[in-house]
């Protein structure tokens, strides 16, 4: 049942027909809500993926400084993810990265926390259809918890604090990240930073798996940063990928799509990212399948693997 996706920032012919050469299935498209937001954006994006015919993955990410009152909040929440349900989404990732103070207040980062509104949201979803597949938000891979107290909670302890709170009972699938691997996801050691398990593909995956035996898991973002051909350099913050090259890129994602079709576990694989173009602070357009120029290495060796 493994299946292949891409998260698109538009879908342009260009870039519809590089995810079906890759042999992608599904897209992944972020949603913002607000407080009182009616449905016409979610109304938007569902008719344009599934229009072009892929099914889709709706990210829907709230705002932390919305969440002061967070039973109240919880609720609020629920009752939007219920009315965009109702719209025939095929699958719901509840929240993004819920572990960092980007995605989530200050001071109140906790997995159980964070479970009070995954259930909440399950619950909706599943009242109004038992189909879509409901994934818990994808944790950031980091470690910095004891630098940044309150600010990060490691993506392990966040999904040991999921566990003991319940989640695995109100999800059909649990979410992970991985985006900073600069090493084959066929290699568990190498990295030359360091052996910290966010680095390896492997690591990664044992990190969120071997909590909830026997769920799928769903990769909402997997990718790997190259910055050959942008145009300028790597931002210094993201100098770890500086030697990445593009064939790098393409071959690492598709050893990663053939691991997880092979795992048995893995039901979705979500490439970060299918034709992002950003290139500043924040290297979204290095992740890109899609290069400056209009080449997909990538899609040519996912759709070999998709293929097989």
């Amino acid at each position: 049942s493994f299946e292949l996706g891409g998260h698109a920032n538009g879908l342009e012919a260009a870039a519809v027909t590089n995810a079906q050469a890759a042999g992608m299935k599904w897209i992944k498209k972020q949603l913002r809500f607000s407080v009182g937001d009616g449905m016409g954006g979610a109304t938007n994006l569902i008719n344009d993926v599934k229009g072009k015919g892929f099914k889709i993955l709706l990210g829907i990410v709230g705002l932390p400084a919305q969440m002061g009152d967070y039973n109240t909040y919880v609720t609020q929440y629920a009752d939007f993810v219920k009315q965009v349900a109702a719209l025939g989404p095929d699958a719901i990732e509840v929240w993004n990265e819920p572990n960092i103070d980007r995605e989530w207040p200050t001071g109140t980062i906790s997995g159980a926390r964070y479970t009070q509104l995954l259930a909440a949201a399950f619950d909706a979803i599943k009242a109004v259809n038992r189909n879509i597949i409901v994934i818990s938000g994808a944790p950031a891979p980091t470690g910095a918890e004891a630098a940044f107290p309150g600010a990060v909670v490691n993506d392990d302890n966040f999904m040991i604090q999921m566990r003991d709170a319940g989640a695995g009972t109100k999800m059909d699938c649990l979410g992970l990240h991985y985006n900073e691997g600069i090493v084959s996801p066929t290699q568990s050691s190498g990295d030359p930073r360091d052996s910290y398990p966010t680095r390896y593909y492997s690591s990664m995956f044992n990190r969120g798996a071997s909590l909830f035996p026997g769920m799928p898991v769903c990769w909402t973002e997997l990718g790997y940063l190259s910055g050959e051909g942008m145009g300028a350099a790597i931002p210094p913050l993201f100098a770890w990928a500086q030697n990445v090259t593009v064939a790098q890129q393409a071959q690492w994602l598709a050893e990663a799509a053939t691991i997880a079709a092979q795992s048995g576990r893995v039901r979705l694989m979500i490439v970060w990212n299918l034709n992002f173009t950003i290139w500043g602070s924040d290297p979204m357009g290095g992740y890109a399948m899609m290069r400056p120029g209009g080449s997909c290495p990538a899609c040519t060796t996912l759709g070999t693997v998709m293929r097989k």
